[in-house]
């Protein structure tokens, strides 16, 4: 990671401790990333070797489901909730690439995460990209300040990537998500992705116990049932919640499964 201090200079920034998002950084490709990170990155691919594969399959995701909202769905505006650190072809710049005037609100509850995002995320001139620093647990917070940017008359694509998997209490998770999707307007679109243990059982299990122990982020695995839960009174679209690899994935692609699940809901 190239020192910054136009971007990092308000916030705390402890390079003894692995973060999460510059970890997923990191097996994007991405360089906001430092040695302590890239170590526990490699902890984990040692024991599951395919983890950066994952992480730009759930981007690839992220490509085709934006793309499918904005062409198919007619959706101009993004409710992302968990946004990471900057990468290639964040939400934004898909949307906008498509209809320049696509409106995007961003959340996080990592303030290393929103200094990035505010400095480095800039929306077209015909659109609006804004930033909100708060907790997928405050639901209201997140509300609140999203419908200073966007019209809540009007369908929205609400983005849980990777996010909902860092909130370990069930009851806290579909009630969070739950409470997001009550507020979305008819027409809008439930997007989530989240780890499974499916695909690589045990390790993958052991990988995130030990990632909690080490004082990272706390992370979970959740079945394809309870994911499916997430949905429960939306149309859950075809082909429902599979491997993020292999929905509605390039035909010409052979995608290995990976051990992120994501499924698209409309809500009515």
């Amino acid at each position: 990671m190239t020192e910054d201090r136009g971007l990092t200079e308000d916030v705390k920034l402890d390079t003894t401790v692995p973060h999460s998002a510059r970890i997923w950084n990191y097996w994007l490709g991405g360089k906001d990333n430092f040695e302590v990170d890239r170590a526990a990155g490699d902890e984990v691919i040692a024991h599951i070797p395919d983890i950066p594969v994952g992480a730009k399959s759930e981007r690839a995701f992220l490509k085709r489901v934006v793309r499918f909202l904005v062409e198919d769905a007619g959706i101009r505006q993004f409710l992302d909730v968990g946004t990471g650190l900057p990468s290639a072809d964040n939400t934004h710049e898909v949307a906008q690439s498509l209809d320049p005037r696509c409106r995007v609100v961003y959340v996080d509850n990592d303030p290393l995460v929103m200094v990035h995002a505010r400095a480095l995320l800039t929306s077209t001139p015909e659109g609006a990209c804004d930033y909100v620093e708060a907790d997928l647990r405050e639901p209201e917070t997140i509300l609140a300040s999203a419908r200073q940017t966007l019209d809540f008359s009007q369908p929205i694509g609400l983005m849980l990537l990777g996010v909902v998997n860092h909130l370990m209490d069930d009851d806290v998770a579909y009630s969070s998500v739950a409470q997001l999707v009550r507020a979305m307007p008819a027409g809008s679109h439930l997007v989530l992705t989240h780890s499974t243990a499916e695909i690589h059982g045990e390790p993958m299990l052991r990988v995130m116990r030990e990632t909690t122990e080490r004082g990272g982020t706390p992370i979970r695995a959740r079945t394809k049932v309870e994911l499916e839960r997430f949905f429960d009174g939306l149309d859950l679209l075809e082909p429902g919640v599979v491997t993020c690899s292999r929905w509605r994935p390039d035909p010409r692609a052979d995608e290995p499964e990976v051990y992120l699940f994501g499924g698209v809901g409309h809500i009515g």
